[in-house]
C-alpha cells in the first residue's frame, strides 16, 4: 500500500494528469453533445425500423470511442513518463522488487480510469437524455431496462483500457509507440476486421470498438447478443497482456 500511495503521489502531483482529465470530459461531454444535437433529423428522417432500434442511451454514451483514447494516453504516461525522463532508475532504486511497482502503477492507473471514465458515463448519459428529450426525441431514464448495466459497463470497459494502456506502455517503454499500438487495437483492426480469415472472426467477440463495446448498448445486438460475457473476454485479453508486461518487465534492463 505505500508503493501505491506513493505512485498516487507522483501521478496526481503532474499537471498533465488534471490536464488529461479535463481533456476527457470536455472532450467526451462535447461529443455527446454533438452527437445528441442531431438525433431528432436522424429518429424522425430515418425508417420505422430505425425508430424500433433507437437506443437512446447508446446515442449519449457515444463519447467513450474518444475517452478511451485519452484514458489511454494517462495509462500509457504513468509508465512511459518515467523511461522518458531516466526516472526509472531512481524509482527502481527505491522500489527494486519490479513486480510491487508495476503491480502498483497498474492499479493507481486503473482506479483512476475506473473513477474518471464512470463519471463521465453518467454525465455524458443525464447530458444525452436532457439534450434529446428537449428535441422531442425519445429518451431513456436510468431505471429503464439495461440502462444502468450499460453506464456501469461502460465504466469498466474503459478501466480495462487503462489497464492496456499500462501494459502496452510497459512493454514498448515509448509514448509514442504504445500509443500507436493502443490506436491500432481501437480503430485499425476493427476497421479491417472483414479482411480477416473467418478463424479469426472469433476473436472480435472481445475486441474494443467491436464486441466489448456492446455494453454501451440497450438494444440487443444480434452480432454480440452477450455484451457481458464480450467485456469480460477484454478483460482477459487485457490481463494476457499485463501478464506479458510483468515478464517483460522483470526481465530486461531499464
Amino acid at each position: 500500500m505505500r508503493t501505491v500511495h506513493a505512485e498516487w503521489i507522483k501521478l496526481r502531483s503532474l499537471r498533465s494528469t488534471w490536464y488529461t482529465v479535463s481533456c476527457l470530459f470536455v472532450v467526451g461531454l462535447g461529443i455527446t453533445t454533438l452527437s445528441t444535437l442531431g438525433a431528432n433529423k436522424d429518429y424522425w428522417g430515418g425508417t420505422a425500423a430505425d425508430r424500433a432500434a433507437w437506443d437512446p442511451t447508446g446515442r449519449s454514451l457515444k463519447s467513450f470511442i474518444v475517452a478511451q483514447l485519452v484514458i489511454g494516453v494517462l495509462g500509457i504516461l504513468v509508465v512511459t513518463s518515467e523511461f522518458a525522463t531516466g526516472l526509472m532508475q531512481t524509482t527502481l532504486a527505491a522500489t527494486p522488487r519490479r513486480s510491487r511497482l508495476l503491480a502498483a502503477k497498474a492499479i493507481v492507473a486503473t482506479a483512476v480510469a475506473a473513477v474518471a471514465g464512470q463519471v463521465l458515463m453518467f454525465a455524458a448519459f443525464f447530458l444525452g437524455q436532457a439534450v434529446m428529450s428537449g428535441r422531442d426525441v425519445p429518451s431513456a431514464h436510468l431505471g429503464d431496462h439495461r440502462v444502468l448495466a450499460s453506464i456501469v459497463g461502460g465504466g469498466l470497459y474503459l478501466s480495462a483500457i487503462g489497464l492496456l494502456a499500462v501494459g502496452l506502455g510497459t512493454i514498448m517503454r515509448a509514448t509514442a509507440g504504445a500509443l500507436a499500438t493502443l490506436v491500432g487495437i481501437v480503430f485499425l483492426v476493427p476497421a479491417l476486421a472483414g479482411l480477416f480469415p473467418s478463424w479469426m472472426q472469433g476473436i472480435f467477440d472481445f475486441w474494443p470498438t467491436l464486441g466489448a463495446a456492446a455494453i454501451f448498448g440497450t438494444v440487443p445486438d444480434t452480432n454480440f447478443p452477450h455484451p457481458w460475457v464480450n467485456l469480460g473476454g477484454l478483460w482477459l485479453g487485457v490481463l494476457a497482456i499485463l501478464t506479458a508486461a510483468f515478464v517483460v518487465f522483470r526481465r530486461r534492463d531499464v
